[in-house]
């Protein structure tokens, strides 16, 4: 769609490439996610995202220009939670949030899990327009997180 490839993160060759997304997500929210040990996250990639249990999927252009990922990682028993989508605001509403998160579906779904959980901000309106198309529906906290405005949200695979 619209000159977008969407192809799973080889480690270690697209480390430094996944890196820099992450940090373009992290730095785009300007909200502070040390609570989340985003940080040991950063430095030990791919962890919990690593094959069989995890992944992280790329977006790139026809060039080979990388300009999205998102990610999935275990969370228990038969599910596993969404992290990181991140497009590059040039590329933003063309598609590629959607091919990236269909794709994570499908490969979550391959994996074996059987529900994906994730967590967003209120003031994220495209992300929440996204996530509701896809089929998500909010629920109650998952997990403890100190950010006014978050929304948990799941869907069964």
């Amino acid at each position: 769609m619209n000159g977008i490839d969407i192809v799973e993160a080889r480690w270690p060759r697209d480390r430094e490439t996944v890196l820099a997304l992450f940090r373009a997500y992290i730095d785009g929210l300007g909200i502070d996610l040390s609570f989340q040990g985003v940080d040991d996250e950063l430095a030990t990639l791919p962890g919990k995202y690593a094959r069989p249990n995890g992944a992280v999927l790329l977006a790139h252009t026809a060039d080979g220009e990388p300009i999205g990922t998102v990610a999935y990682r275990p969370f228990g028993e038969g599910v596993c939670e969404m992290k990181r989508l991140y497009i590059a605001p040039e590329w933003r509403k063309r598609g590629a949030g959607r091919l990236l998160c269909d794709r994570l579906l499908d490969e979550a779904r391959a994996a074996g899990y059987r529900r994906m959980l994730l967590d967003t901000g209120d003031w994220l309106t495209p992300a929440l327009t996204l996530y509701r198309g896809l089929g998500f529906i909010e629920v109650p906290a998952y997990y403890h997180n100190p950010l006014k405005g978050t929304v948990y949200m799941a869907r069964d695979l």
